[in-house]
Protein backbone atom coordinates (compact mmCIF):
# COMPACT_ATOMS: atom_id res chain seq x y z
CA UNK A 1 0.00 0.00 0.00
CA UNK A 2 1.09 3.57 -0.63
CA UNK A 3 1.45 5.94 2.31
CA UNK A 4 2.16 9.57 3.21
CA UNK A 5 5.26 10.66 5.13
CA UNK A 6 4.90 13.71 7.33
CA UNK A 7 7.04 15.19 10.09
CA UNK A 8 6.62 16.86 13.44
CA UNK A 9 8.61 19.75 11.96
CA UNK A 10 11.01 20.58 9.17
CA UNK A 11 14.52 19.06 9.28
CA UNK A 12 13.48 15.95 11.22
CA UNK A 13 14.71 13.64 8.45
CA UNK A 14 11.66 13.01 6.26
CA UNK A 15 13.68 12.62 3.07
CA UNK A 16 16.27 10.48 4.83
CA UNK A 17 13.57 8.17 6.17
CA UNK A 18 11.68 8.13 2.87
CA UNK A 19 14.87 7.13 1.06
CA UNK A 20 15.52 4.30 3.50
CA UNK A 21 11.96 3.04 3.13
CA UNK A 22 12.07 3.05 -0.67
CA UNK A 23 15.49 1.40 -0.79
CA UNK A 24 14.35 -1.29 1.62
CA UNK A 25 11.09 -1.95 -0.22
CA UNK A 26 12.87 -2.17 -3.56
CA UNK A 27 15.45 -4.53 -2.05
CA UNK A 28 12.49 -6.79 -1.25
CA UNK A 29 11.47 -6.72 -4.90
CA UNK A 30 8.67 -4.17 -4.44
CA UNK A 31 7.90 -1.68 -7.19
CA UNK A 32 8.12 1.30 -4.84
CA UNK A 33 8.83 4.89 -5.85
CA UNK A 34 8.94 8.22 -4.05
CA UNK A 35 6.85 11.31 -4.67
CA UNK A 36 7.70 14.84 -3.54
CA UNK A 37 4.65 16.87 -4.66
CA UNK A 38 6.16 20.28 -3.97
CA UNK A 39 9.71 21.32 -3.13
CA UNK A 40 11.00 24.70 -1.95
CA UNK A 41 14.52 26.07 -2.16
CA UNK A 42 16.04 23.41 -4.39
CA UNK A 43 15.23 19.97 -5.74
CA UNK A 44 17.87 18.11 -3.74
CA UNK A 45 15.35 16.00 -1.82
CA UNK A 46 13.39 15.22 -4.97
CA UNK A 47 16.60 14.24 -6.77
CA UNK A 48 17.39 11.76 -4.00
CA UNK A 49 13.92 10.23 -4.36
CA UNK A 50 14.30 10.06 -8.13
CA UNK A 51 17.60 8.23 -7.82
CA UNK A 52 16.37 5.64 -5.31
CA UNK A 53 13.20 5.12 -7.34
CA UNK A 54 15.13 3.60 -10.19
CA UNK A 55 15.60 6.82 -12.10
CA UNK A 56 11.98 7.92 -12.44
CA UNK A 57 11.93 11.31 -14.19
CA UNK A 58 12.47 14.17 -11.74
CA UNK A 59 9.42 16.09 -13.00
CA UNK A 60 7.23 13.08 -12.23
CA UNK A 61 8.72 12.74 -8.77
CA UNK A 62 8.46 16.49 -8.13
CA UNK A 63 5.89 18.27 -10.33
CA UNK A 64 6.03 21.63 -8.51
CA UNK A 65 9.32 23.26 -7.58
CA UNK A 66 9.67 26.69 -5.95
CA UNK A 67 12.98 28.50 -5.57
CA UNK A 68 12.47 30.10 -2.16
CA UNK A 69 13.19 27.96 0.94
CA UNK A 70 9.93 28.78 2.72
CA UNK A 71 6.51 27.21 3.10
CA UNK A 72 5.06 26.62 -0.40
CA UNK A 73 2.27 29.16 0.04
CA UNK A 74 4.70 31.88 1.14
CA UNK A 75 7.28 30.94 -1.51
CA UNK A 76 4.57 31.11 -4.14
CA UNK A 77 3.53 34.58 -3.00
CA UNK A 78 7.12 35.84 -3.23
CA UNK A 79 7.57 34.28 -6.68
CA UNK A 80 4.16 35.40 -7.94
CA UNK A 81 3.10 31.78 -8.41
CA UNK A 82 0.12 29.85 -7.17
CA UNK A 83 0.45 26.18 -6.32
CA UNK A 84 -2.51 24.26 -7.74
CA UNK A 85 -3.43 21.35 -5.43
CA UNK A 86 -5.05 19.55 -8.38
CA UNK A 87 -1.63 19.32 -10.02
CA UNK A 88 -0.16 17.68 -6.93
CA UNK A 89 -3.02 15.19 -6.71
CA UNK A 90 -2.76 14.39 -10.42
CA UNK A 91 0.98 13.80 -10.05
CA UNK A 92 0.35 11.20 -7.37
CA UNK A 93 -2.24 9.36 -9.46
CA UNK A 94 0.13 9.41 -12.42
CA UNK A 95 2.78 7.55 -10.42
CA UNK A 96 0.25 5.28 -8.71
CA UNK A 97 -0.98 4.21 -12.12
CA UNK A 98 2.50 3.05 -13.08
CA UNK A 99 3.91 1.67 -9.82
CA UNK A 100 2.64 -0.65 -7.11
CA UNK A 101 3.65 1.56 -4.18
CA UNK A 102 4.15 5.31 -3.91
CA UNK A 103 5.77 6.82 -0.81
CA UNK A 104 4.66 10.46 -0.67
CA UNK A 105 6.84 12.92 1.23
CA UNK A 106 5.10 16.05 2.45
CA UNK A 107 6.66 19.48 2.89
CA UNK A 108 7.69 20.44 6.41
CA UNK A 109 5.14 19.56 9.08
CA UNK A 110 1.50 18.50 9.01
CA UNK A 111 -0.12 21.93 8.75
CA UNK A 112 2.36 23.68 6.44
CA UNK A 113 0.40 25.85 3.98
CA UNK A 114 0.66 24.84 0.34
CA UNK A 115 -1.84 27.33 -1.10
CA UNK A 116 -4.55 29.61 0.27
CA UNK A 117 -6.80 27.50 2.50
CA UNK A 118 -4.90 24.34 1.55
CA UNK A 119 -2.30 22.63 3.71
CA UNK A 120 -0.18 19.50 3.72
CA UNK A 121 -2.88 17.87 5.82
CA UNK A 122 -5.45 18.62 3.11
CA UNK A 123 -3.25 16.99 0.47
CA UNK A 124 -2.90 13.84 2.60
CA UNK A 125 -6.67 13.78 3.10
CA UNK A 126 -7.31 14.17 -0.63
CA UNK A 127 -4.92 11.31 -1.38
CA UNK A 128 -6.67 9.19 1.29
CA UNK A 129 -3.42 7.57 2.39
CA UNK A 130 -2.32 6.20 5.76
CA UNK A 131 0.24 8.48 7.38
CA UNK A 132 3.69 7.68 8.77
CA UNK A 133 4.97 10.30 11.19
CA UNK A 134 8.71 11.07 11.39
CA UNK A 135 9.97 12.76 14.53
CA UNK A 136 13.45 13.87 15.50
CA UNK A 137 14.20 12.03 18.74
CA UNK A 138 14.91 14.74 21.30
CA UNK A 139 13.52 16.48 24.37
CA UNK A 140 10.07 17.82 23.44
CA UNK A 141 9.42 15.20 20.77
CA UNK A 142 6.58 13.58 22.71
CA UNK A 143 4.56 16.80 22.74
CA UNK A 144 5.03 17.30 19.00
CA UNK A 145 4.23 13.67 18.26
CA UNK A 146 1.01 13.67 20.31
CA UNK A 147 -0.16 16.95 18.77
CA UNK A 148 0.51 15.69 15.25
CA UNK A 149 -1.08 12.28 15.79
CA UNK A 150 -4.21 14.00 17.13
CA UNK A 151 -4.27 16.33 14.12
CA UNK A 152 -3.92 13.39 11.71
CA UNK A 153 -6.87 11.64 13.34
CA UNK A 154 -8.90 14.86 13.32
CA UNK A 155 -8.47 14.86 9.54
CA UNK A 156 -10.11 11.45 9.39
CA UNK A 157 -6.87 9.68 8.55
CA UNK A 158 -4.96 6.81 10.13
CA UNK A 159 -1.53 7.37 11.61
CA UNK A 160 -0.09 3.99 10.65
CA UNK A 161 3.16 4.36 12.51
CA UNK A 162 5.87 6.54 13.98
CA UNK A 163 9.56 6.67 13.06
CA UNK A 164 11.91 8.12 15.66
CA UNK A 165 14.96 9.51 13.93
CA UNK A 166 18.04 9.81 16.13
CA UNK A 167 19.58 13.12 15.04
CA UNK A 168 22.68 12.89 17.25
CA UNK A 169 25.23 10.22 18.14
CA UNK A 170 24.78 10.58 21.89
CA UNK A 171 21.49 9.57 23.53
CA UNK A 172 20.25 11.43 26.60
CA UNK A 173 17.50 10.36 29.01
CA UNK A 174 14.72 11.94 26.94
CA UNK A 175 15.84 10.15 23.79
CA UNK A 176 16.01 6.79 25.56
CA UNK A 177 12.64 7.12 27.28
CA UNK A 178 10.83 8.51 24.20
CA UNK A 179 11.32 5.17 22.52
CA UNK A 180 9.80 3.31 25.43
CA UNK A 181 6.63 5.37 25.95
CA UNK A 182 5.59 6.74 22.54
CA UNK A 183 3.34 3.79 21.67
CA UNK A 184 1.54 3.90 25.03
CA UNK A 185 0.96 7.65 24.77
CA UNK A 186 -0.39 7.63 21.21
CA UNK A 187 -1.73 4.16 20.49
CA UNK A 188 0.38 4.24 17.32
CA UNK A 189 3.05 1.60 16.64
CA UNK A 190 6.70 2.62 16.66
CA UNK A 191 7.78 1.30 13.27
CA UNK A 192 11.46 2.13 13.61
CA UNK A 193 13.97 3.86 15.85
CA UNK A 194 16.68 4.97 13.45
CA UNK A 195 20.14 5.37 14.93
CA UNK A 196 22.12 8.38 13.72
CA UNK A 197 23.65 7.61 10.31
CA UNK A 198 21.85 4.28 9.91
CA UNK A 199 21.62 3.24 6.25
CA UNK A 200 19.05 0.44 6.52
CA UNK A 201 15.77 -0.34 8.29
CA UNK A 202 13.58 -3.30 9.12
CA UNK A 203 11.11 -3.22 6.25
CA UNK A 204 8.67 -5.78 7.67
CA UNK A 205 6.65 -3.21 9.62
CA UNK A 206 6.26 -1.03 6.53
CA UNK A 207 5.07 -3.97 4.44
CA UNK A 208 2.07 -4.29 6.78
CA UNK A 209 0.83 -0.72 6.30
Amino acid sequence: MSFFITGTDTDVGKTYVTRLIIESLRAEGRDAVGYKPVSCGDRGDATILSEVSGGVDLDEINPVSLNTPLAPYVAGMLENRTVDPAELIAGYHNLAGKHAQVVVEGAGGWEVPIAANYRVSDLAADLKLPVVLVAGNKLGALNHIILTVNAIRAKGLTCAGIVLNQLEDEMDTAMITNKGVVEDLTGVPLLEHIIHGQDFLDVDAFLKI
